[in-house]
Parts: C-alpha cells; sequence; structure tokens
C-alpha cells in the first residue's frame, strides 16, 4: 500500500491543487458524456458533444479514433487537462468495454482518484466489478456518480445496497434525488444543505440551485411537490441515520466512497461532483519506485511512461508517450535520463492533451499527465528523472486471452507488417510473439474487439490489409529461472515457444494440462500470466 502519510508536510500550492483521476464504468453507463460536461464546467469546450452524434450534432472530443466515433465506443484511454476553479484536473477517460481492459488497467497506475459511473436502472455491472478490483488492488479512493436518474431508475436505497455488498465499501450519500424517470425534479445536496433543480430544456445549461436552511425551510414547498417531499424528508432522515457520514480520511484510505445523483446528458449533478473531487480527492500521492518511493514535492523531476499511443495524428507518423509527472516542477527543454537505456533526452516539445487536440506544455507539475512526442525510445513502464536510477513499478503486462496468426494481404508487403506489429506491441495494444520454428507472426491480445481494431487500424495508418487466422495455440505464458535450465526447455520445445516485442521467451500452448506439466516437470522454471512492464 502507498505510505499516504498524514502528517506529511503540505505539498507546494502548485502541486496541492492538481486532482488526477480515472473515470471507470461498465460501457454505456455514460462515461464519455460525464467525461464531456467535465470539459464544459472547467470551460475547456463551449458545448458538449454527443457519443451518437447525428447528422451536424458534435461528437466528443475525448473519442478521436475512426472507430470510436463510428461505433460511439471508447477503445483507447484518452487524458485532458483543464482548470476547474482553484483546481487543475487531470482527467483520464478509459473504455469501458472490457475487450480493452489492459489500457484501463494501466491507466489507473497513473492516477490518485477514480470516479465510478454507475447507471441508475442497472446498478452495478460486471466491468465496473472488475475495474473497481483494480481499485481496490491500488487503495485508490472512489468518488461514485449515479447516472441516468431522468430514466426509469431503481430505489435509491437498492442502488447504495448493490454497491456496499457487491463492492465490500462504505457508502455515503453527498446528494439524495428527488423523484426518478419522469417525476426526476433534481437533487437534495447533503452537503451543502441546498436543492437543485435539473433543467430539461436546455442540455448544456447549468442547474438552478436554491440554498436552504435544512429540509423543513419552507421555501422547499415552492419547488417540490407534496408528496414527494414527505418522501425526500423521510428518506434522507433514514440515510443520515444509517449511513456513515462523510469523512475524507476514509475515502483516501479508500474504504468509503461517496455518491453523487444525477443525468450527464442534462449537465445535472456533474458540476457538484465535481466540486466534490476538488474539495475531497486526493492531492498528488507517493509513487513506488525501485529502491525507493518517489514522493510530490521532491525538487527533482520524475515521470514515468503508463501508455504509448502511435498515429494519434495520421498525417504524421507520430508517437506519444504518455507521462505521469511523479514529482517536481518540469520546464520545457529539459534534459531528463531515460533510465532504462540511461541516455540523456531533451524533451523540448512535450503537450498536454484535450484528447486529440494538444498545446505545447511550457511546464507541469508532480500529478499532470503529459505527452512526450518521440521515435520508438520510450515504452510503457520507462522512467524518465533528472539523474537519479529510479525505476517505478506495478505496471502490468497480462497474458493474452486469444490467440491468432496475423498474415499480409500482400506478400511482397511482410516487412511492412513487422513494423506495424512492433508499433502496436510497443503501444500496449497487442502482444505479438514470432514463433521459434516458422515464419509469421502470432497476435495475442484480451478481447476479441481488438483484433478487429487492430486490422482496420493497420490498414487506416499503414495501408496495408491483413487478415487473422486461427491459431493452433490459444494461451501463452512468459517462462523465467536459471538461463541454462530455460534454454534447454526452449530447445527441448521448440514447437511451442516464441519471443515477444522485447524478446523475452514465451511458451505457447493449446492445453492447461501443458502448463501444469511443464510446473511439474520443470520446478526450477516459472510460468507466468502477468510480466511487470519493467525494463
Amino acid at each position: 500500500m502507498l505510505d499516504r502519510t498524514h502528517n506529511a508536510a503540505p505539498l507546494p500550492p502548485e502541486i496541492a491543487r492538481r486532482r488526477t483521476f480515472a473515470i471507470i464504468s461498465h460501457p454505456d453507463a455514460g462515461k464519455t458524456t460525464l467525461t464531456e460536461k467535465f470539459l464544459l464546467y472547467g470551460g475547456a469546450i463551449q458545448m458538449a458533444g454527443q457519443v451518437r452524434a447525428k447528422g451536424e450534432a458534435r461528437r466528443t472530443r475525448s473519442d478521436f479514433m475512426q472507430m470510436e466515433k463510428d461505433r460511439g465506443i471508447s477503445v483507447s484511454a484518452s487524458a485532458m487537462s483543464f482548470d476547474f476553479g482553484a483546481f487543475r484536473f487531470n482527467l483520464v477517460d478509459t473504455p469501458g468495454h472490457s475487450d480493452f481492459s489492459e489500457d484501463t488497467y494501466r491507466t489507473l497506475t497513473a492516477v490518485d482518484a477514480a470516479v465510478m459511473v454507475i447507471d441508475g436502472a442497472k446498478g452495478v455491472e460486471s466491468q465496473t466489478q472488475k475495474l473497481f478490483e483494480v481499485c481496490r488492488l491500488r487503495d485508490l479512493p472512489i468518488l461514485t456518480f449515479c447516472n441516468k436518474m431522468d430514466r426509469e431508475s431503481r430505489d435509491t436505497f437498492d442502488i447504495i445496497d448493490e454497491i456496499q455488498e457487491n463492492l465490500a465499501i462504505d457508502v455515503t450519500p453527498a446528494s439524495w434525488p428527488i423523484g426518478t424517470g419522469r417525476d426526476f425534479l433534481g437533487c437534495y445536496d447533503m452537503l451543502n444543505d441546498r436543492l437543485d433543480l435539473m433543467d430539461r430544456a436546455d442540455r448544456n445549461k447549468v442547474a438552478q440551485s436554491v440554498r436552504l436552511n435544512g429540509l423543513d425551510d419552507p421555501k422547499m414547498a415552492e419547488h417540490v411537490p407534496s408528496a414527494l417531499l414527505a418522501k425526500l424528508r423521510e428518506e434522507v432522515e433514514m440515510a443520515r441515520a444509517l449511513m456513515p457520514a462523510l469523512d475524507q480520511q476514509a475515502l483516501l484510505d479508500g474504504t468509503l466512497s461517496p455518491i453523487w445523483f444525477g443525468s450527464a446528458i442534462n449537465s445535472f449533478g456533474v458540476k457538484e461532483l465535481m466540486d466534490g473531487i476538488g474539495r475531497f480527492g486526493p492531492q498528488p500521492q507517493p509513487q513506488k519506485a525501485q529502491p525507493r518511493q518517489i514522493s510530490p514535492d521532491e525538487e527533482a523531476v520524475a515521470g514515468f511512461v503508463f501508455k504509448v499511443q502511435a498515429n494519434m495524428d495520421p498525417k504524421h507518423r507520430d508517437r506519444v508517450a504518455f507521462v505521469r509527472l511523479a514529482s517536481g516542477h518540469f520546464r520545457r527543454g529539459m534534459k531528463l535520463i531515460h533510465v532504462r537505456t540511461k541516455k540523456p533526452m531533451a524533451v523540448s516539445n512535450p503537450v498536454l492533451f484535450l484528447a486529440s487536440d494538444r498545446e505545447l506544455a511550457e511546464e507541469a507539475w508532480a500529478g499532470d499527465i503529459m505527452g512526450i512526442p518521440n521515435h520508438g525510445q520510450l515504452r510503457i513502464g520507462d522512467t524518465l528523472t533528472e539523474g537519479e536510477s529510479l525505476r517505478v513499478q506495478g505496471i502490468p503486462s497480462f497474458a493474452p486471452e486469444l490467440l491468432q496468426n496475423c498474415r499480409a494481404g500482400d506478400p511482397m508487403k511482410a516487412k511492412h507488417l513487422d513494423k506495424a506489429l512492433m508499433q502496436f506491441a510497443e503501444e500496449g495494444a497487442a502482444k505479438v510473439f514470432r514463433p521459434m520454428l516458422g515464419a509469421g507472426f502470432i497476435v495475442g491480445v484480451v478481447g476479441a474487439l481488438q483484433f478487429e481494431v487492430l486490422a482496420s487500424r493497420i490498414e487506416l495508418e499503414y495501408g496495408l490489409p491483413v487478415r487473422f487466422e486461427a491459431s493452433q495455440f490459444t494461451s501463452a505464458r512468459w517462462v523465467s529461472g536459471p538461463r541454462d535450465k530455460v534454454e534447454s526447455f526452449a530447445q527441448a520445445n521448440k514447437g511451442h515457444m516464441a519471443t515477444d516485442n522485447d524478446g523475452d521467451l514465451v511458451f505457447l500452448t493449446r492445453l492447461q494440462w501443458d502448463i501444469d506439466r511443464v510446473e511439474r516437470d520443470h520446478p526450477d522454471l516459472t510460468l507466468s500470466a502477468t510480466k511487470e512492464m519493467m525494463v
């Protein structure tokens, strides 16, 4: 667990105002719509886009790949930086689709908190649960937003009970909904004693707020019908009696999650959630590394690469490494040491993101996420420092669950395919294995949709039609152990051996029985389903 010391010296003001968080949810819970509204309130955009835009309606800013625009889903994590009041928000919108979960897992290593979005009608869904488990492994503080309250939704107490039971975390309501579906009027803000009313007419309009002196204020009756008002008073009284009060330390420890209710598409409840992130969310936290932890208030700059995105701009064969700054005050033009190669690297054109739009960053502080354009030097898991040999830990690479052979449509272009696949392997979009025997490549992914994304991207970005064919193998394990034992094992099992894009040995098989046999007959060897992305 990270050392969240309560009595540590206060961080420099510029670092203390940063809030770096990811948004996690099941697909279709409204995550990308919520991201758009965050940008709207932060003044970063003038009009929020729609995930599936009709005609000339503006599309979302955070989905920048062609496939994301066509299908209305997010397949790549995107980072956005903007100011909101006194705070600087660094927001990472993650793919909700389970086929892209590895990108999400890695993204969660670069944030200090997560906003969990759930659908008021469906409650906690399978992918939400998986992502929550990853947050739990990292003790990430979680703030919850219950979306789509303007549609038919479940009872508020049922939703809170389900979160508490399925995710084993205490929940405290920060707001309480008034009515549901067509009768949904807005929320009672339990933290600030005020009534927030939703405006259904204009989706880009901020909700109206009415200041109150508690629930018995006569002003309530002017805005809320008597039947709904009686129910609201009864429910809020029960909630206050049954549920814990909001305790910031419990939130930071990851044991308590405040929940806000609202409707992202109607811009309702979003500003209250953002206020909550600023007020209760964690400042930049220490980062686990070898040989020591990196603290955000250190003067020396240190950062690590948690994602590489290729060809964000199709006109240029560019690669951008997403770097989370772990400490210090970075200025453009600084020379940083690339710890893996021990070579200095002048960072002369770093960028800050608003999805695919970017601007040159003159400076950045601990907690910020910036992009460093490069030509393949930076990989996921790399650490950059001002000289000290530190290596950030905990960025995982998972064994693929689906394997297929990849062939170029035109055999004369096999060399181009090699280059394209290596590009995607370094980006973390797929695992690429070269078998010891035979030609061609075996591509491994976590979910079937990734094959479609890869084929479409290779064709769009490299002009190279490819086909994926069934492979005789179904699982892959990294092999480690004493060098002589590994070499003799590889020689004896050549038909099952391959190397990944880092040159590490991989054992490919069809059967779990094979894996069990190797573990039984070769006790010196370790077959691993995950690999730390650290060189």
